[in-house]
C-alpha cells in the first residue's frame, strides 16, 4: 500500500467496507497474504515443521496443548519451538504442519479477529471464528499442494452455549467440530490413543492438564517427531486453557510439577512390573 507523503493514513483506510481484515489486505496490498508468493512447482521446500497438538474438553472449558519439537527432514530443527497461540481472549490454536506459514497465518488470524471487533463493535462468534480460519487455510491450497501445508488445531469457549468446543480441519479448509477431544499432527495417532483411555466426562481443569501431558509423553514415546516434556533442559509443552474466565496459558511451573507427578508414577508402574 502507497504510502502518504504528507504521513497521514493512505486514504484507504477511511474507505468503508467489509469486518474482514483479509478481504481489506486483498484489495489494497494483495503482495502482503500470506500466500501471495509460490515457489516453482518444481520446486521440493524443506521447512521447519510443527508436530503433535491435542486438544480436550473438561467440565467448564477445553485445553489445547502442542510439545515444542519442530523438524526438518530427520533433523531437529527447534527443541522449543511454541506451536500454541492464544488468538483472541476467548480462543486459541495449535499449528502442525510448516511451521513459518503457519505462524504467519495464525499472526494475521489474530488481526482479523481484532479488526473484525473494532469495525463491528462485538466479539465474532466462535463458530465464526472457526469459519474465519477455516477461509484462511483454503487459500492457502496452493502452497499446500506445494508441501507447505497447515493444519491447526482451533479452540475456544463458547460464550453463547457456556462451554468449551474444537475444531479441526484438512487442507482445502474443511472445518469439523470434534467432540470431547482431538490431536493432529505427526504423533496424533498415539496422542489419540491416550485421549482415548484418560478422557472421561465431567473431568477437572487439573485432571484435564495431567491427560495433556500423558498424552504428549505417550506421543513422544513413540514418534521421533514430536518432543515430549524435557526435565534435563526444562522444556515444558506449552497448555492453553479457555474457559468462562478467558483466555491463558498454564505457567511452566505448573506444568512442571504435573510433569514430574506423571514420571513419577511412570517410574513406579514400571518398578512393579
Amino acid at each position: 500500500m502507497t504510502a502518504d507523503p504528507s504521513g497521514r493514513l493512505p486514504a484507504a483506510y477511511f474507505a468503508p467496507g467489509s469486518s474482514s481484515f483479509t478481504e481489506f489486505l486483498q484489495a489494497y496490498a494483495p503482495t502482503l497474504m500470506p500466500d501471495s508468493t509460490h515457489a516453482p512447482s518444481s520446486v521440493q521446500v524443506d521447512a521447519p515443521h510443527g508436530t503433535t497438538i491435542v486438544s480436550l474438553s473438561y467440565n467448564g472449558g477445553v485445553l489445547v496443548a502442542g510439545d515444542r519439537r519442530a523438524t526438518m527432514g530427520n533433523l531437529i530443527a527447534s527443541h522449543t519451538m511454541k506451536k500454541v497461540f492464544l488468538t483472541d481472549d476467548y480462543s486459541s490454536v495449535g499449528i502442525a504442519g510448516t511451521a513459518g506459514v503457519a505462524i504467519e497465518m495464525v499472526r494475521l488470524f489474530q488481526v482479523e479477529l481484532e479488526h473484525y471487533e473494532k469495525i463491528e463493535g462485538d466479539r465474532l462468534s466462535l463458530q465464526g471464528k472457526a469459519n474465519r480460519l477455516a477461509s484462511m487455510i483454503r487459500g492457502n491450497l496452493g502452497m499446500a499442494i506445494q508441501g507447505l501445508a497447515v493444519v491447526p488445531l482451533f479452540a475456544g469457549f463458547d460464550l453463547d452455549t457456556g462451554k468449551g468446543r474444537m475444531f479441526s480441519y484438512d487442507v482445502t479448509g474443511g472445518c469439523y467440530e470434534e467432540h470431547q477431544y482431538h490431536s493432529v499432527g505427526s504423533g496424533s495417532l498415539f496422542a489419540r490413543g491416550a485421549l482415548k483411555k484418560l478422557w472421561r466426562s465431567g473431568m477437572s481443569q487439573d485432571d484435564a492438564v495431567r491427560v495433556i501431558v500423558e498424552a504428549l509423553y505417550d506421543a513422544a514415546d513413540d514418534d521421533s517427531a514430536t518432543g515430549g516434556p524435557d526435565p534435563g533442559r526444562r522444556i515444558w509443552p506449552n497448555v492453553a486453557i479457555l474457559d468462562a474466565e478467558g483466555s491463558r496459558f498454564v505457567t511452566d511451573v505448573e506444568i512442571e510439577a504435573v510433569v514430574e507427578t506423571v514420571v513419577r508414577a511412570r517410574r513406579e508402574g514400571e518398578a512393579h512390573r
